[in-house]
């Protein structure tokens, strides 16, 4: 009698379904993510920090295939001055790029390093493993694994212009995987763009390691498909008297889990995330995010908003931890949604977990609909009730928007808010 076959478990298909790059000083690096992935194994429902979310999508062996979406919407952050650098599924594309050369800054691709030494080894993994604890983020440690390319951006100087990164997705079956490595040294500043779809479904890792006095900005666009499934990650590391600053517009997409697990380890340094979501029928958006405060004097802020309507879905889970010493931390937490039906919700657990005894931190959530009042205070002086919504809306949006500081990429971000609401008016 034959004997019956064994069955794999979802890690094992997941992992037997990829293929790690071998040799160049990533490789340690990669074998013990691996092993690590083995041992926490792929994330499931029961997990505590997946309860609101199904990971299935995320996880299986196979990506769902995902229709392409095309409109004539010009690309965001387009008419701006910046090094472009385009990924096509995932594969880096050269003719769509720019010329990488960039002053106070160095730029690499992931796939063509191959030396035994460069300065991103002492990086390459080290902030994700580090942020596996004590929260298990098994997505991450698989990108680490498995990633096939990625930039690998040194930070010497204040960069003269934007880092773009562009995704596209032109295949309906893709599955990408890209890890970014980005050092920015003392008193050096840099600003990263991102924007694109990138791949049926994408799993991404950024890792950013800020000097003292170093500057790191982030804006990121993830919209235009409707049946995208990403999971990205940013893990950053922040010295004395540092910033960084992350802000990320979310429209469409099936199902989209951002994670954000920030360190501040030097004095009075300053890390802000934020996020404005706008999502309509078939859309899962969540947010995580983890915040140690482990020096003094240090500020943090997080600030979410959501738009929902027509039965969509949205996720917050963030979390202000102050370790033993931290004195005089500022921690700022606000996450709200804005319900434009009875069939969307909003499911939040902020958490403050506090060992030091001179801080001030707050945190709060909060659903609603719109403002009755104000929507009749504006309809009474003649504006057409979708465009007193759109107007309603935008300004609840605003706080986190608020977040970006160069004004331009504000008002880009804004105009494709609203250009969204004007689209999927009722």
């Amino acid at each position: 009698m034959a004997e019956a076959a064994t069955e794999i478990s979802p890690t094992e298909a997941r992992l037997a379904s990829l293929s790690m790059p071998a040799g160049g000083w990533s490789e340690a690096a990669r074998k013990d993510a691996a092993a690590r992935v083995r041992a926490m194994g792929l994330p499931q429902r029961r997990d505590e920090y997946w309860r609101y979310t199904r990971p299935d999508t995320l996880t299986q062996a196979n990506a769902i295939p995902a229709a392409l979406f095309h409109n004539d919407e010009t690309p965001i952050f387009g008419d701006i001055d910046r090094v472009k650098i385009v990924f096509v599924d995932g594969v880096f594309d050269a003719d769509a790029s720019d010329d990488l050369r960039l002053e106070g800054v160095s730029i690499e691709r992931l796939a063509e390093t191959k030396a035994d030494i460069h300065w991103a080894r002492d990086l390459y993994g080290k902030l994700e493993a580090k942020g596996q604890d004590p929260v298990h983020r098994p997505l991450a440690a698989l990108n680490t694994a498995y990633a096939t390319d990625g930039v690998l951006i040194h930070v010497t100087g204040k960069a003269t212009k934007p880092i773009s990164l562009q995704y596209h997705h032109r295949a309906e079956t893709s599955d990408a995987i890209l890890h970014h490595v980005i050092r920015v040294d003392a008193g050096a500043e840099v600003t990263v763009l991102e924007n694109g779809p990138a791949a049926a479904r994408f799993n991404k890792v950024m890792e950013v390691d800020i000097a003292d006095t170093g500057v790191f900005h982030h804006v990121r666009a993830q919209g235009r498909d409707h049946e995208r499934r990403a999971a990205t990650h940013i893990f950053a590391r922040l010295g004395k008297e540092s910033t960084f600053k992350s802000f990320t517009l979310t429209a469409n997409g099936v199902m989209t889990r951002n994670e954000c697990v920030l360190e501040l380890t030097g004095d009075d340094a300053i890390a802000h995330v934020a996020g404005a979501c706008v999502g309509d029928g078939d859309f899962h958006h969540d947010d995580t995010v983890f915040v140690t405060h482990d020096a003094v004097n240090c500020e943090s802020r997080q600030v979410f908003k959501k738009v929902l309507r027509n039965g969509a879905t949205g996720v917050f889970q963030g979390k202000i931890l102050v370790q033993p010493g931290a004195q005089k931390t500022d921690g700022y937490q606000i996450s709200q949604s804005l319900l434009l039906d009875d069939d969307s919700q909003f499911l939040a657990k902020p958490e403050l977990e506090i060992y030091a005894d001179d801080v001030a931190c707050s945190h709060g959530s909060t659903s609603g609909a719109i403002d009755e009042t104000a929507l009749f205070y504006l309809r009474s002086r003649g504006v057409p009730e979708g465009q007193a919504t759109d107007l309603l809306t935008l300004a609840f949006l605003a706080e986190a928007v608020d977040e970006i500081e160069d004004e331009t990429l504000r008002e880009e971000i804004v105009a494709r808010l609203a250009a969204w609401l004007e689209r999927h008016r009722s």
